[in-house]
């Protein structure tokens, strides 16, 4: 324990586990103990210095607001998230705020997650690799990050008490990798629990979560603080390993956990441990950051911004915009932008770039007319037969129409969850009448999370993906509709045809308290491709304005259970752009059902026109891993692995298989093992065999193939009960010799 730490009473120290208010600790003064500020990001800080909340309802100082995770995530590049980190770190710290609290890593497990906008991706690789950069960055600007929600917070429908029932397989491969990634390469600050129980356990309560994992296996040393209001039960929770309670109750819970520790049922030391966590965070109370050019920030957020965004169609090389003369914008959000989500990460920003006076600017100068029609109103006023036919008439008479269509934050916001893909209706009519009229048409959408595409896809040339793209937004769009910017996007979720076809459709968000995570390991594209199912877009797509050319793939074997995949990427078009290099490994080995492929690196290479770049990538032991329930462990299956370097999930452009040694794993035997078990066990099974053969008449071993397939019918009987079966033929002792001789070979 820290010296200046011995002095303080039990009550002092109980106080210092709670906030003093909704956003700051608790001091004490005498023991040289700061107060401490944390506050809500992650694109952005949203420090209030009045009334107080976490729903994002009361005003906060003005700050940058940086492109949101669902955009950054599109970007799948770890330079981008990593400057986010770094701006907001930077803002973080002028404000004097010693925890921000982000980024979001959570998976997106259904499109219908009313906070998918504050998470990554539905894959885990994807979601650590860019966690992992933003809390690098964020901390080197001397702030500490807040990595969010441990764990399985997916849903908002009831996300204060519901049970995400989860196998330990999926909680592993699937729920868990991001957040072991950030703990382990970025060492954040903090962990903050989620809301939810998982398996029945509240997060905030759960030793396993939050000691044995989280300390135990991760080697996590910071603290972990709760959700504002997550916890329930304060002494269950500091016993289970929660350190900080936000916000303070008052003194109440401090009470509480005097009272327990004077009537034995806490040991102090516990009390003693987590003090010692929470002080340590002061070492990060920031000194008087530099201050900041909100200048430099905003053109900073519209860079990276323009990294973010998805071409996800363009029939006829519409865009860019090169030979347009005159154009016709239509819809509300081009002149009143969404672009950021709703709830305890609302930004107040230091300015807004709308869509519409970036296009005219960029369009005036290039002696291009630029015509506006709402279209729809944003707010839901007008009549939206007169805005539809206004701008159908405007689109007729116009060489190109694009259209700002998408989701206002009364569609998503955190706090509840969407109920449906689609678009508004009145939007998709829009859309539809405005492309029956027009010569070409562009559909450029601003949405938290991805909304469906069908009923008007066919009609329109093109389609810009743009997700939230934070206050700078508006230019940045325009900078990649004229080719200012080449889109270098990739999607970090499907895009399904159907919300029937989503693999959590049975399942989210759950019922009478529980939600249960059915689909498994087989989440988002790992289900798609898994069943072979249609999707709109594959994860991982994305177009640009270039072409590029993926060749040479080499892959060498570096020892049992690792690879190094080498591959050569060229840019075969007319145009700087940036390519993403996507490996997956796809095999059959194993005990378990593996997802026809699953992501396992990548890496964004930028490439000038003609120039050919050699991609090295390392595969290392999880990228062939499976979690095996039985063992408690990663297992790397020994056999074949297909290494598939792809354009998208669904688009494999060239592999090469490999054969691993792997782990060589020999099952322990009981009297509880199948049948099955016990006769392909490479010791017990062929002994076995030779006993049951030496017993036979010479009659039986005539219909050796007979006794094979009443063999087949017995296979999944335990083996207690198969002994009346055998007879004298294998005698109860030998099976017991044969029992530790398993033993034998596994602890070998």
């Amino acid at each position: 324990m820290m010296p200046h730490l011995t002095t303080l009473t039990l009550e002092q120290k109980a106080s210092l586990l709670s906030g003093a208010g909704f956003w700051a600790t608790t001091p004490v003064d005498e023991a040289g103990i700061p107060a401490m500020t944390l506050t809500d990001g992650p694109h952005g800080v949203r420090l209030q210095r009045g009334d107080a909340d976490h729903l994002g309802i009361h005003e906060s100082v003005p700050a940058t607001c940086f492109p949101p995770a669902v955009a950054v995530g599109s970007s799948w590049d770890p330079e981008v998230a990593e400057k986010v980190g770094a701006a907001v770190g930077a803002e973080a710290r002028a404000l004097g705020v010693t925890v921000l609290l982000g980024p979001g890593i959570n998976i997106k497990r259904s499109p219908l997650c009313g906070r998918n906008f504050e998470y990554y991706s539905e894959d885990p690789l994807l979601s650590g690799v860019l966690g992992a950069a933003h809390v690098r960055g964020q901390q080197r600007a001397g702030v500490g990050a807040s990595v969010k929600h441990f764990a399985a917070n997916n849903q908002e429908t009831d996300r204060m008490r519901v049970s995400a029932d989860v196998d330990e397989r999926t909680l592993r491969e699937i729920y868990l990798p991001a957040f072991e990634r950030v703990v382990t390469e970025a060492r954040p600050a903090t962990v903050m629990c989620s809301y939810n129980k998982i398996n029945g356990v509240y997060s905030s309560e759960n030793r396993w979560l939050l000691t044995d994992l989280l300390r135990g296996e991760w080697g996590f040393d910071g603290a972990v603080v709760s959700d504002w209001g997550a916890v329930g039960n304060r002494v269950a929770a500091l016993a289970a390993g929660l350190d900080l309670e936000m916000p303070g109750t008052g003194g109440v819970t401090d009470r509480e956990i005097v009272d327990a520790v004077r009537s034995g049922r806490l040991d102090e030391a516990v009390v003693d441990e987590a003090v010692r966590r929470v002080v340590a965070l002061a070492d990060r109370a920031p000194a008087e950051g530099a201050p900041i050019d909100a200048v430099t920030q905003h053109e900073l957020a519209r860079s990276l911004a323009t990294e973010s965004v998805v071409l996800l169609k363009n029939d006829g090389d519409v865009l860019p915009l090169d030979d347009a003369t005159t154009i016709a914008v239509i819809g509300g959000f081009a002149q009143t932008p969404r672009f950021q989500g709703g709830g305890s990460s609302h930004i107040n920003p230091t300015r807004t770039d709308a869509a519409l006076d970036a296009i005219r600017a960029l369009a005036g100068q290039r002696g291009q007319q630029v015509g506006y029609a709402p279209g729809f109103a944003v707010d839901g006023a007008g009549d939206p037969v007169e805005l539809r036919a206004a701008a159908v008439q405007m689109a007729g008479s116009a060489d190109v129409a694009v259209i700002f269509a998408g989701l206002g934050e009364k569609d998503e916001s955190e706090g509840f969850d969407r109920t449906t893909l689609d678009l508004p209706a009145v939007q998709v009519d829009l859309i539809r009448a405005v492309a029956a009229a027009a010569e070409k048409t562009v559909v450029m959408l601003s949405n938290g999370g991805v909304v469906s595409l069908e009923g008007w896809h066919d009609d329109v040339d093109a389609i810009l993906e743009g997700f939230l793209l934070g206050q700078a937004g508006g230019s940045a769009i325009a900078d990649l509709l004229f080719g200012r910017a080449n889109p270098s996007g990739h999607l970090a979720e499907t895009i399904p045809l159907r919300l029937q076809d989503t693999p959590s459709y049975l399942n989210f968000p759950g019922e009478q308290g529980h939600v249960r995570y059915g689909e498994g390991v087989m989440v988002g594209y790992r289900h798609y491709e898994t069943v072979a199912a249609a999707v709109r877009y594959p994860f991982g797509h994305g177009l640009s304005y270039t072409s590029f050319e993926t060749s040479a793939l080499a892959v060498e074997v570096t020892g049992d259970a690792t690879a190094v995949v080498r591959v050569t990427v060229t840019n075969t078009g007319q145009r700087a752009g940036k390519h993403v290099v996507q490996v997956y490994v796809a095999t059959e080995a194993g005990p378990v059902r593996r997802p026809a492929r699953e992501l396992r690196a990548f890496r964004k290479v930028a490439l000038e026109p003609g120039e050919s770049r050699s991609v090295v990538l390392d595969l290392d032991r999880r990228a062939f891993a499976y979690w095996d329930v039985e063992l408690g462990g990663w297992t790397v299956a020994p056999g074949g692995y297909r290494i598939q370097v792809a354009r998208d999930a669904s688009t494999v452009l060239a592999e090469e298989t490999v054969t691993l040694i792997g782990d060589v794993i020999v099952p322990v035997l009981s009297f509880e093992s199948t049948v099955g078990e016990w006769f392909a066990h490479p010791i017990a099974g062929p002994a076995l065999m030779e006993g049951m053969v030496a017993a036979m008449t010479d009659e039986q071993k005539e219909h050796a193939v007979e006794q094979q397939d009443q063999l087949r019918m017995v296979e999944s009987m335990p083996m207690k009960q198969f002994l009346g079966f055998l007879g004298e033929a294998v005698p109860v002792e030998a099976l017991e010799r044969l029992i530790e001789a398993s033993k034998a070979a596994q602890s070998a």
